[in-house]
């Protein structure tokens, strides 16, 4: 048995396998996460636990609707697991329960080395979109999701499809390419003709590479970052409903970079610009919730035209406290439908660094003004993570 990913990380490091999972937690600054059991040959299983509960006080948050909020919640339990049959086949078999809904399917993804540079991934997965995206909350700076990051996805980003993806160049250039169930599909819909979703990124490293398919918002210092990268994202017939339908398309630029200076302390930026068009047709409104609710799917709605972007600073304290470093941050983002009011949002924070990801506290005072006539919601999280 062994509880490292260390070895594994260097025999995928020239071309991440499917063991893509371990290289986004190793290259993630952790050394330690999950156990693995050796089979026959050089098969393996990998298992992992990941966790995320806060503490969260909302202005007129309180049932009353007028005081704050006082409330503990267990915002994510994830069980992870990957591993090969072979050298090049393997898969990965996640779950995640949110809150108070039951465990659900987050990944169900067979994997394939076809050559060096090439790989090939069926099932349920992240489709190829922004950073915030790949990387999700567990490899955030920032405490909460993005709001200006709106792809569609059936849960939690994935989406039902195939994938062809690979580093090359060195490892400097990601590509990934990939169709998918998408939007809006059932009879009612706009989608009832079963068009499907074609996604497709490309993200360049200027200093050293971010090797695997996943990505994350900071390596504490363990890699000198400059990556930009870009996403689209386009279906016919992906907005509305049947007789008023509209295409869907989706863009976005977003750049990271990352130092680490001489005293140890580490400097992390991160932008991010998005495009978001429905042909000029609503996704949203009764007449969608409703065609929705007839076919019960899963990906329906919620698509909303209009320019997004985001803006996070952070720096890690050089020297350690205790058993950890201090990271504060700060991130603004900003949403301006095509037509309506626009939303903007603010978040101030410092995260304690115990682990790298695999163990952190996060405290963040956040302001959102969603526009128009609504009132500013402001409110205070503490937030724990743990990843084994």
């Amino acid at each position: 048995m062994k509880s490292t990913l260390k070895n594994r990380l260097r025999s995928l490091s020239s071309v991440p396998r499917l063991g893509a999972l371990a290289v986004a937690l190793a290259t993630a600054g952790t050394a330690n996460a999950g156990v693995t059991v050796s089979g026959p040959g050089e098969s393996y299983l990998t298992l992992g636990l990941w966790m995320r509960t806060s503490f969260t006080s909302a202005d007129d948050g309180a049932p009353n609707g007028t005081s704050r909020s006082k409330d503990f919640a267990v915002d994510s339990i994830r069980i992870i697991t990957s591993g090969k049959i072979t050298k090049q086949i393997g898969g990965m078999v996640n779950f995640e329960r949110q809150s108070d809904e039951s465990m659900r399917l987050l990944d169900v993804v067979a994997q394939f080395e076809l050559m060096d540079g090439l790989n090939l991934w069926f099932g349920r997965m992240l489709p190829p979109t922004d950073r915030a995206n790949l990387a999700g909350p567990y490899f955030a700076n920032v405490w909460e999701y993005p709001m200006v990051s709106q792809y569609p996805n059936a849960f939690t980003g994935r989406d039902d499809g195939a994938l062809l993806w690979g580093n090359v160049l060195g490892g400097k250039l990601l590509y990934a390419l990939g169709a998918y169930q998408g939007k809006n599909r059932g009879a009612g819909l706009s989608n009832d003709s079963d068009k499907l979703l074609y996604a497709g990124r490309l993200a360049y490293s200027f200093w050293d590479p971010e090797l695997g398919y996943y990505g994350t918002n900071t390596y504490y210092g363990g890699k000198e970052i400059l990556t930009i990268g870009a996403a689209v994202q386009t279906q016919k017939n992906g907005v509305g409903i049947a007789g008023a339908s509209g295409d869907y398309t989706a863009w976005n630029i977003d750049a990271l970079m990352e130092t680490k200076f001489s005293n140890g302390g580490v400097l992390t930026l991160e932008g991010a610009y998005y495009d978001y068009d429905t042909d000029g047709v609503a996704d949203t409104g009764p007449a969608v919730a409703a065609a929705c609710g007839l076919v019960n799917v899963n990906n329906c709605g919620g698509a909303t035209e209009g320019e997004a972007y985001l803006l996070t600073a952070a720096y890690l304290i050089p020297g350690k406290f205790g058993i950890g470093q201090f990271q504060p941050y700060y991130r603004y983002q900003e949403f301006d439908p095509q037509g309506g009011s626009k939303a903007d949002q603010w978040d101030l924070g410092v995260t304690y660094v115990m682990a790298g990801h695999n163990a952190r506290i996060t405290a963040v005072y956040s302001d959102m003004d969603p526009g128009g006539a609504a009132q500013s919601i402001d409110k205070f999280i503490v937030g724990v993570q743990l990843m084994y």
